[in-house]
């Protein structure tokens, strides 16, 4: 038989991975020798694998394959993920494409369809593990929504809720309009992007005055409940204890000081909208201001939107605009570059918005990963050895973890 002049990858790799799964190389039972097991960090079903994916499972292959050779009961346990708010997203916009409105249907409907989807789409990522020659144990392949996989999530919930860990509390949260829902900090990246800062004269009650403030978000000043200057700017010395007029809507709001303002920054006076940004909220806390949510859950503005009500955040921010210069009270705008919030997955700019959540405590959980890296006796080490300041500081400023999701796609859980 005549050999083949060129390498055929395809044929070879296609030939001896059948005949690895045929013999059953990959799986492994409970016995007596020393067990390995690796859990593969689960891709999502959404999408397909890229180079990251590649060097991440070859590592781990190569690692099982080691364990292998040691002698010891190797099982690397496959899976994927559901990715809710991306497979959500995904299943809306088919639906769309239909004619179907996702409101129209009833949560079982909605998840045949998203079950649907991730069973069409699913399989795509694990065959192309397989053509990685990824050696995982297939007959032990899971998918993080499967009923035994979910049960485990309610377990290990109501398990920390008891213990404490776990709480319902009313905060800031990152809210998704675009998949209206909340998101962890993770989920969220921060885009550098062109914009605007617009300086806008707000009207001293009582007096001939005005004093001017810079913002990149117009369209906020609808919810705005104080304008906050430093104690220690001269500047407005003269407008301590003094309130100042909204523009457009007329609210009537104090004039408050606090030295979290930057002298420095856009004109040294603050507008303070507490409803609308993490630090505001902390200032209206501190002062005991009113909280006035402009915004409906897809970031269209709701009745304190006054002749904006039911417009998109950004349509309100071009107009507003508009409706400050006609009114003579928009002094100028400049180009201002600043890092936006995008949700992870739908690529929406977040807004900021106060709303009652599950949250994980994580200082506690916090601890015993830092141990495990930076202390004495430490188990894991990292390289190069430079990494362990970024570990320690996002160990030690972990905020509390946003749990909830406001999805179909997910099972619903009341304590």
């Amino acid at each position: 038989m005549a050999l083949e002049a060129k390498y055929n990858s395809q044929n070879v790799e296609d030939k001896w991975y059948s005949y690895w799964m045929e013999q059953g190389y990959f799986h492994s039972e409970v016995d007596e020798r020393e067990a390995y097991s690796i859990v593969i960090p689960p891709p999502n079903v959404t999408g397909i694998l890229h180079m990251g994916h590649m060097l991440n499972n070859t590592i781990q292959d190569v690692l099982i394959r080691r364990a292998r050779l040691q002698g010891k009961n190797a099982c690397w346990v496959p899976g994927t993920d559901h990715a809710s708010i991306a497979t959500e997203a995904k299943v809306v916009a088919k639906l769309k494409e239909q004619g179907i409105d996702k409101n129209d249907l009833s949560r079982e409907e909605f998840l045949t369809h998203a079950w649907d989807w991730t069973h069409k789409y699913g399989g795509v990522i694990l065959e192309q593990l397989k053509k990685l020659g990824c050696s995982c144990d297939w007959d032990r392949t899971k998918f993080t929504m499967d009923p035994d996989m979910s049960e485990s999530v309610i377990e290990t919930f109501v398990d920390l809720y008891n213990k404490g860990l776990i709480y319902r509390g009313y905060r800031m949260v990152n809210w998704d309009p675009e998949a209206k829902t909340t998101l962890s900090d993770e989920e969220v990246d921060y885009v550098e992007q062109n914009g605007k800062l617009y300086y806008i004269n707000y009207k001293i009650e009582g007096f001939n005055e005005t004093l001017t403030v810079a913002t990149t978000r117009p369209e906020t000043i609808l919810g705005d409940t104080a304008i906050c200057i430093n104690p220690n700017d001269e500047r407005f010395t003269h407008l301590k204890g003094k309130k100042a007029i909204v523009p457009i809507c007329g609210r009537v709001i104090p004039i408050i000081e606090d030295e979290y303002v930057d002298l420095e920054f856009g004109t040294g006076c603050l507008k303070v909208t507490p409803a609308h940004d993490e630090n505001d909220k902390i200032l209206g806390d501190k002062h005991n201001l009113d909280v006035i949510d402009i915004f409906n859950d897809d970031a269209s503005l709701n009745s304190f939107g006054l002749h904006y009500q039911g417009q998109d955040r950004f349509a309100v921010r071009k107009a507003l605009a508009k409706e400050l210069e006609t009114l003579g009270v928009l002094v100028k705008t400049e180009n201002h570059v600043n890092k936006v919030g995008t949700s992870e997955r739908t690529k929406a700019i977040i807004e900021p918005r106060l709303s009652d959540q599950w949250f994980l405590k994580m200082e506690e959980l916090a601890k015993p990963a830092i141990k495990a890296v930076l202390g004495e006796d430490s188990e894991i080490n990292l390289f190069p050895k430079k990494f362990e300041n970024t570990y320690r500081h996002w160990m030690e400023n972990v905020r509390d973890w946003n749990i909830s999701r406001q999805l179909l796609w997910l099972s619903l859980i009341h304590i």
